[in-house]
This record gives C-alpha cells, sequence and structure tokens, in this order.
C-alpha cells in the first residue's frame, strides 16, 4: 500500500503561481511512477501530468504544457506539482496518484484525498 497526501491548494487569482505537493507513505515511493489530476465540478478526472520512477520521463496534459511542471524528490518521498499562469479553468480539486507503471489515464493504482484549486478572474 502506498497512501498519498495532498497539500498546497488554494484560492489564486488569475496568472498566479501554485505549489501542490503529494507526501507518500507506505511501499517504496521511488518504485513507482506519480501523476497528478483533477476534476473540476460536473466534469470527469482528466490527468494533468506524470513523471516516471526515476523523473527521467514526464508527459502533460496539452492544456498545461509550459504553465505547470511535475517533480519529485525521491528521498523526501514527496511529489510537486508547480503551477505557473493559473487560469479560472484550472479550477478543481487535484489529486496526486502513484502506479507501478508509467501512464496517462487515470488507472493508478493508489490515490489521495485531493486538494482545491480555485483561480479567480
Amino acid at each position: 500500500q502506498v497512501q498519498l497526501v495532498e497539500s498546497g491548494g488554494g484560492l489564486v487569482q488569475a496568472g498566479g503561481s501554485l505549489r501542490l505537493s503529494c507526501a507518500a507513505s507506505g511501499r517504496t515511493f521511488s518504485s513507482y511512477a506519480m501523476g497528478w489530476f483533477r476534476q473540476a465540478p460536473g466534469k470527469e478526472r482528466e490527468f494533468v501530468a506524470a513523471i516516471s520512477w526515476s523523473g527521467n520521463t514526464r508527459s502533460y496534459a496539452d492544456s498545461v504544457k509550459g504553465r505547470f511542471t511535475i517533480s519529485r524528490d525521491n528521498a523526501k518521498n514527496t511529489g510537486y506539482l508547480q503551477m505557473n499562469s493559473l487560469k479560472p479553468e484550472d479550477t478543481a480539486v487535484y489529486y496526486c496518484a502513484a502506479n507501478r507503471i508509467f501512464a496517462t489515464t487515470v488507472g493508478y493504482d493508489y490515490w489521495g484525498q485531493g486538494t482545491q484549486v480555485t483561480v479567480s478572474s
């Protein structure tokens, strides 16, 4: 089992920045790929970004490419999502997830409880 806890969400104005953190415990986090997903009210959960266990491979949704950066610190069992140039359409609950293989779909093995990000116009 891998337990994941997100933090760093909040309210920010359009154009602002936030950094989300995902603290992992349980099985060796460094052996899992990590992803960030989001779900806006009335919409399905969607892929935002993913990073391989080594950090060498990263993938982003087109909607966040160039604005968001995913990273990880395996020594600290923590993953991050740096979000810049935020837009109102980025408003959602953001979830981190861990998976045994690198993937850009929502079928991850383990999920956090989510953190709310609200971007005001």
